[in-house]
């Protein structure tokens, strides 16, 4: 988990409680800066989600080449020692 995900998740949980005692004491102001905040806590987390299916793409790219590599040093390696 990247950083962006949990101040997003954070941030989601701050809006809501604002949100609800907005409602609860009737504040529409208080009310919607927790809409306010939930909705940006939602797009840091979801940022924060997008880096990190990146971030674990890319490392399973390069192990995959890697993989690729090897096996083709390995071919190389057996045609070299054919009679």
């Amino acid at each position: 988990m990247n950083k962006d995900q949990v101040k997003g998740r954070v941030e989601q949980a701050k809006g809501a409680v604002k949100e609800a005692t907005g409602k609860a004491v009737r504040n529409r102001s208080l009310e919607a800066e927790g809409k306010i905040d939930k909705a940006t806590g939602k797009a840091q987390a979801v940022y924060g989600d997008i880096k990190e299916d990146v971030r674990d793409a890319a490392k399973d790219a390069s192990d995959e080449a890697e993989r690729r590599r090897e096996m083709e040093r390995e071919r190389i390696e057996r045609d070299r020692n054919l009679p």
